[in-house]
């Protein structure tokens, strides 16, 4: 008769991830520092920081307060951390308003929100204003602007 009222438990839907159990291979926590070349052909989320190089024929997510200190490879990534290297992304690269990349990028897709810093040039595929032939001519004009050392010293005084 008097017994106590017992609420029904309240079940709120999971807060949706990018990523499911099962699509993710790898995750370098936020506390793991890994050092060397990694290399994996599923998908990677850094958490932590990475020293050496990162490869992945799948995706890499590289998390706020994540850093890698390495060049990195994949085929698609999104970038909230940071990274020190060059990137090269085969399809798309999202970078995030967090995101800090000091380093080359190579993507076909890039994705940049405001707020993210880069530093490096950026090549993106797919450019057909220039055939190849013209691309080989730059090429050459830039590097016969190059100078050797000895060049570059000032003629004796005599």
């Amino acid at each position: 008769m008097f017994q106590k009222h017992h609420p029904q438990p309240v079940f709120t839907e999971p807060v949706q991830s990018n990523h499911t159990a099962d699509d993710v291979e790898t995750v370098v926590g936020p506390s793991v520092k890994v050092e060397g070349d990694f290399a994996s052909e599923g998908n990677i989320v850094v958490k932590g920081t990475v020293t050496g190089s990162v490869k992945t024929s799948r995706m890499l997510t590289v998390e706020n307060g994540a850093k890698i200190f390495a060049n990195v490879r994949a085929e698609n990534s999104v970038v909230a951390g940071g990274i020190k290297g060059n990137v090269k992304v085969s399809e798309r690269l999202e970078l995030s308003e967090t995101a800090q990349i000091y380093g080359d990028i190579e993507c076909k897709v890039l994705s940049v929100a405001p707020g993210a810093l880069l530093y490096g040039k950026i090549m993106m595929k797919g450019i057909s204003l220039v055939d190849e032939s013209e691309k080989k001519e730059d090429k050459k004009r830039f590097l016969g602007k190059i100078k050797t050392e000895e060049e570059m010293m000032p003629p004796p005084v005599i």
